[in-house]
């Protein structure tokens, strides 16, 4: 598509997105994200066209799986996919009593795969102004922005063998020396752009398979990234560090399993899932979805926190699509609506509508500052 701007006639790029609302209030948190993508795309030259596609319990209502061939394929030919909540309530709920390669669950480990997702980037930040509802005190709270960088696809959760029989259980921990290296090495370039530290936890004291990571990082460390700082902690130290001095943290990369625990343990820091985002990356395709649940009890009700969702477009903005700054734009904004006007749950007035107004309202604002 030609644009004329200052009488200069431009090509305007066009992205395709593979939208999967999914379930409860995921629709209402996608509506709220693609108005303000709408908003701030124009502004910098680009188009978004979205698909949206069935996923999670109601692609398994509607089409036996709760990932459909059809979402599997669009996904993998579009320029990013982006993902609402998928799931429901835990519990005595149909969609928990289907066979386990059948529940969402599955839809979402199988929408990894396909896309072969292997770095899951979460980031933790404390946005000013909202330090008071950290767990933490709020001298501690302030200033935490780190980024946890989690290896997707190795270790103890796919290793083999794996089995559970009445007398023992048995589950593998295995890394090879290129699934290391590519996880370390979107660390080291990732921290180039965000103070140029990087923090690899593992449990090199105990661990075989810990001690191997370590000589893995340290090694493409002085091969290919010297100019950035390396440090590394036991992951024991490492959770008490984060629940006691997050701010030290800046880029910090792990393992699957030890990834998991210390992305959810780092997440209650901000006082609120709702404004936490997400990007699984690693092959052609990024996936970029809210931490949060799908919240059964007030979907429906105007009452959803689309922030997590907004800021996840934001990374799509960033590491899929390359537009730095429409990215930086939807982060000043939802920052600036956080500021002045945040929602119910985080102690302010605001609904999804009345906030996503407010963050597209502070656009134009943030554009030109």
């Amino acid at each position: 598509m030609l644009t004329c701007s200052r009488g200069k006639l431009t090509v305007m790029k066009t992205y395709t997105i593979a939208v999967l609302p999914g379930d409860f209030i995921g629709p209402e948190v996608i509506d709220a994200t693609i108005e303000v993508l709408d908003v701030v795309a124009p502004s910098y030259n680009f188009k978004l066209e979205y698909t949206r596609l069935p996923f999670g319990g109601n692609a398994l209502e509607s089409h036996g799986h709760p990932l459909p061939e059809e979402t599997k394929e669009t996904c993998a030919a579009s320029d990013a996919v982006l993902m609402g909540s998928a799931g429901g309530p835990v519990g005595d709920h149909p969609w928990n009593k289907v066979k386990r390669e059948l529940r969402v669950e599955s839809g979402i480990l199988g929408i990894r795969k396909h896309l072969g997702l292997f770095a899951n980037l979460r980031p933790v930040k404390v946005f000013e102004g909202l330090e008071h509802l950290s767990p933490l005190k709020t001298e501690v709270a302030k200033g935490t922005d780190m980024l946890i960088i989690r290896e997707l696809t190795g270790g103890i959760y796919f290793g083999k063998p794996s089995h559970n029989t009445p007398d023992e259980g048995v589950s593998t921990d295995i890394y090879t020396r290129p699934e290391v290296e590519r996880i370390a090495r979107v660390a080291f370039e990732t921290a180039k752009v965000r103070g140029g530290k990087v923090t690899s936890i593992d449990k090199a004291n105990v661990l075989d398979v810990s001690q191997f990571w370590r000589d893995v990082v340290v090694g493409l460390h002085e091969t290919e990234f010297p100019e950035v700082t390396l440090e590394h902690l036991y992951v024991d130290n490492a959770a008490m560090q984060i629940a006691s001095n997050p701010r030290q943290f800046n880029t910090v990369v792990t393992s699957n399993l030890f990834g998991d625990i210390l992305s959810d343990l780092a997440a209650v820091i901000p006082g609120s899932l709702g404004v936490l985002p997400s990007a699984s990356l690693g092959g052609k395709v990024g996936l970029f979805e809210p931490v949060h649940g799908s919240a059964p009890d007030i979907a429906g009700k105007g009452l959803a926190n689309p922030v997590g969702t907004m800021l996840s477009a934001a990374m799509m903005l960033r590491y899929g699509l390359k537009e730095h700054a429409a990215a930086e734009t939807i982060e000043a904004a939802v920052q600036k609506a956080l500021f002045e006007n945040p929602t119910k749950d985080l102690g302010g007035s605001a609904g999804t509508a009345e906030f996503t107004k407010s963050v597209t309202s502070a656009v134009p604002v943030v554009a030109t500052a």
